[in-house]
């Protein structure tokens, strides 16, 4: 039987990079890496799959996967639902594989809650170099009006002062640096026969 794969929470604000850092991630096949696909009551978007960006279900379905408790974590976000179901979670740890969460601190808050005796839970907080910084990445998206963008940046200050809920913080001032310290981090606990 394999041994039991890591639980894996990448989380930190909006617009640091966390979805680049898995991706990067991702590539290094040593680090036995699943990415864990969420549930969500939103609608598909054109290109998307159903089981590779998003589980897509309907509110009903998805407020009984809350009411069963079968989600690890669950919010709703700009009028839509999000999840992560706990029984893929499960399956592919028992398989071996290392579980990687990509969560907002909300929800890491919630999967901390449930699983704080889980000695094979890993949770990794990535934060900007800067307030300032944080802003230059938003804004370089082009994507938000000025309103959206001082309201991901006051949710951003208050998500900062959360830190101290995470095992590890990993500044994201350059991605190769950032990456390399997180697949390290991976790598020790992987290495550790005491689980």
């Amino acid at each position: 039987m394999a041994k039991r794969g890591l639980l894996i929470i990448l989380s930190g604000p909006s617009g640091v990079g966390k979805g680049t850092v898995r991706m990067e991630l991702m590539k290094d096949e040593s680090l036995k890496l699943y990415y864990s696909v969420s549930m969500t009551t939103r609608k598909m978007r054109p290109g998307e799959v159903e089981g590779r960006e998003y589980y897509f279900v309907s509110e009903d379905e998805f407020k009984k996967n809350v009411e069963e408790g079968n989600l690890l974590e669950w919010a709703k976000f700009v009028g839509n639902y999000y999840g992560t179901p706990k029984s893929i979670v499960e399956k592919m740890r028992d398989e071996g594989k290392n579980v990687l969460l990509e969560i907002e601190v909300s929800g890491t808050l919630q999967v901390l809650g449930k699983l704080r005796d889980d000695k094979g839970l890993i949770s990794i907080f990535l934060v900007p170099p800067s307030i300032e910084d944080l802003e230059n990445r938003i804004r370089g998206r082009k994507t938000e009006t000025e309103e959206m963008i001082a309201e991901r940046l006051e949710k951003a200050r208050g998500e900062l002062r959360c830190g101290h809920y995470y095992q590890h913080e990993v500044v994201n001032d350059d991605l190769a640096r950032a990456v390399g310290e997180i697949a390290s981090l991976i790598k020790a606990r992987m290495a550790d026969d005491d689980r």
